[in-house]
């Protein structure tokens, strides 16, 4: 059986950040204010020579030099992003040619904060095929570009970043075989009202605002991420006690720990990372999932959950055999 193996991890933010301190000399909020609702301390801010290809391209580098290929022998790209740098072409293409790619299927998904996700199985699935070697899934985004910097509720949960995986097919077998277990993926349609952005080139004609109800947001997340990452690990065979890590969506600690106590999973467990950059949107799980590769939390071996959700509502998650 071919399954679809990590290979390599990478990141990359904007040279900006923005703590809470400065972002109240802008805006009527507070440090301890943003801290107390959703544990977000930092976010990085794009420059503006820094794009959602830019971006994506330094932590696809990244990725490809942990992976230790070279660029050339990546045959797919899938992107995922809410902030394309243009209307089209996909922003993959653009990576691609950054790349040195003279080549390859590339394109973009758009399911906002679960995009990663959505990439993640339309990669696995074409791997799985065996048409595809190996693919460069990315989440990348520059979400400043949608903020209304007078909406306090919003503007202060957000901020721009990349993160990226290269992913292997290859031939596994034996007891505990490496890679891609299952995924699962989500969406209702119904509840477009409670976070959206305000704008479109078939409606305004315009980028518009992000929109976004909160609490009703937190709500759905709860419920529909704890589902969701049961569902998954039901597919793959085994249960919360095999997980040695989840990744989650970075957008709210408050969510973290909400869904680590419903599937009962202890918080030591958890990555969390949005205290440093913040919601990242489908740049957040490989963000996070960088930062505990690198720093040695994640090991060959563990068993490793991607979970995320996002305006639509789309909601997914991933199992994962390091």
């Amino acid at each position: 059986m071919i399954r679809s193996v990590v290979t390599g991890t990478g990141s990359a933010l904007p040279a900006q950040r923005v703590s809470n301190a400065e972002l109240a000399e802008r805006v009527d909020t507070s440090d301890e204010w943003i801290v107390e609702r959703t544990g977000i301390r930092f976010r990085h801010i794009a420059a503006e020579h820094e794009t959602t290809a830019t971006l994506a391209a330094d932590a696809a580098r990244a990725a490809i030099a942990a992976a230790g290929i070279e660029a050339q022998a990546i045959d797919l790209i899938v992107l995922a992003t809410a902030t394309p740098d243009q209307t089209f072409p996909a922003t993959a293409t653009k990576v691609q040619a950054m790349l040195g790619i003279n080549d390859c299927v590339a394109f973009d998904v758009a399911a906002v904060c679960s995009g990663f996700l959505y990439a993640v199985q339309v990669a696995d699935a074409m791997l799985r095929t065996g048409i595809h070697r190996r693919a460069l899934v990315i989440g990348a985004e520059t979400f400043s570009r949608l903020l209304d910097w007078e909406d306090r509720t919003t503007c202060v949960l957000f901020g721009d970043g990349a993160g990226a995986i290269v992913l292997e097919g290859r031939d596994t077998d034996g007891e505990k075989p490496q890679g891609i277990l299952a995924t699962r993926l989500h969406a209702d349609g119904r509840h477009n009202g409670l976070l959206y952005v305000d704008g479109g080139p078939s409606t305004t004609g315009t980028v518009g605002k992000l929109r976004m109800k909160g609490k009703e947001v937190f709500r759905h997340a709860v419920v529909n991420l704890a589902s969701v990452m049961g569902e998954s690990l039901e597919l793959a065979g085994l249960t919360a006690d095999d997980v040695d890590w989840v990744v989650p969506h970075q957008a709210n600690a408050r969510i973290l720990d909400a869904t680590a106590r419903k599937l009962g999973l202890a918080p030591e467990k958890v990555v969390v990372t949005v205290d440093i950059h913040a919601n990242t949107s489908a740049a957040s799980v490989p963000l996070a999932l960088d930062v505990a590769t690198r720093d040695g939390r994640i090991q060959p071996g563990d068993i490793v959950v991607l979970e995320a959700m996002g305006g639509g509502f789309t909601w997914g998650a991933a199992v994962v055999r390091w």
